[in-house]
């Protein structure tokens, strides 16, 4: 099972849910830290991502071949995360068929109504951890 993590700006949230991944998972699950930027690969590669790229064209390329994509809501919209986040990858991402497991941070002009706002990322982080987990667990169909 491949894992893609997807971030871009200064990385933490990245960061976040890779530590939150190794805590969680078991040894051999494979995290991929695809960053936005080298800034935010080089910290998700520091938080115990097993190989990291970096930019649009590595995005979209390994947007395809993941089984999930972690990130936060803002990695399916066009121009989000400071216009790091360009039209293409948020497509590619978006028709991945991989599992979309986001965090609904509403930095990117998105809010899920709904969504009970008491929870921190670190918190979100550990839920999606805890979500991955429980996939690798689930059995094959």
């Amino acid at each position: 099972m491949k894992i893609a993590v997807i971030d871009g700006q200064g990385g933490g949230i990245g960061r976040l849910i890779v530590e939150a991944l190794r805590r969680a998972l078991p040894a051999g699950a494979a995290i991929v830290a695809l960053g936005t930027n080298a800034i935010a690969t080089r910290l998700m590669l520091k938080a115990g991502a097993d190989e990291g790229a970096t930019g649009e064209n590595a995005i979209i390329v390994n947007a395809g071949k993941a089984d999930i994509i972690a990130g936060v809501i803002g990695v399916i919209s066009a121009n989000s995360m400071l216009g790091e986040l360009t039209p293409n990858m948020a497509r590619a991402i978006s028709e991945s068929p991989a599992e979309k497991l986001l965090i609904p941070l509403n930095r990117c002009n998105i809010e899920i109504v709904g969504i009970d706002g008491g929870l921190t990322v670190s918190d979100m982080a550990e839920m999606l951890a805890a979500k991955v987990r429980s996939r690798l667990a689930a059995p094959e169909d």
